[in-house]
C-alpha cells in the first residue's frame, strides 16, 4: 500500500463531484469514499454512501442528527470492507460539514481510530468537505501518522461555488 502520509491526487472533475454530492445533501453530512488503484498516487473513483445517521446507529454520536454526523448503513459498510480486497479498493473516506469547515472533528477522529486506538480503522485517507447554505467553502485531507499517533492534515482544498 502507498504512504498514507503522503497526500493521495484527488482529480477536479472527482472532487467537484463529491462537492456536488456535499451540496445535494446539504444541509445534511454526506459521505461515501474515492477508488482506485492500492499502490498509486491518485484516486480515480468515488462511491457516495447513504448517511444513515437518522437511524441512530453512530457508534460514538447516536443522539446526534444527520445535519451533525454520518453513518454509513449495514450495505455501505460491507461494500467498503469488500473494496479494500479489491483492485480498485477505498483509498479515502469522504463527508461533509454543513458548518462551513473542513477539519476533523474529535468525533471524526474517535470513529475514524481503531477501537484498540493503535492507528486508522482503515487504511485509508479522511477527505472533509466544509460547505454552507452558499458554497463550498473549502475542503482538507487527513491521514494517521504513526509517529503522531494522530490525524494530521495534509492537503487543503479550496471551496467552489457550488
Amino acid at each position: 500500500m502507498a504512504n498514507l502520509n503522503n497526500p493521495l491526487q484527488i482529480p477536479a472533475a472527482i472532487l467537484e463531484s463529491v462537492y456536488r454530492q456535499a451540496r445535494n445533501a446539504y444541509p445534511a453530512e454526506c459521505c461515501g469514499w474515492l477508488t482506485g488503484p492500492a499502490d498509486g498516487p491518485a484516486v480515480a473513483g468515488i462511491r457516495p454512501a447513504v448517511n444513515a445517521q437518522a437511524s441512530g446507529t453512530h457508534p460514538t454520536a447516536a443522539d446526534r442528527t444527520a445535519e451533525s454526523a454520518y453513518v454509513f448503513n449495514t450495505a455501505d459498510l460491507l461494500a467498503l470492507n469488500q473494496s479494500l480486497d479489491s483492485d480498485a479498493p477505498a483509498r479515502i473516506i469522504y463527508h461533509s460539514h454543513p458548518n462551513g469547515r473542513a477539519y476533523l472533528s474529535d468525533t471524526d477522529r474517535a470513529v475514524a481510530t481503531s477501537p484498540w486506538g493503535d492507528g486508522p480503522a482503515y487504511p485509508v485517507q479522511q477527505l472533509v468537505v466544509g460547505i454552507d447554505d452558499r458554497q463550498v467553502v473549502e475542503a482538507a485531507l487527513y491521514a494517521w501518522d504513526d509517529a503522531a499517533a494522530a490525524f494530521i492534515e495534509l492537503a487543503r482544498y479550496p471551496g467552489a461555488p457550488i
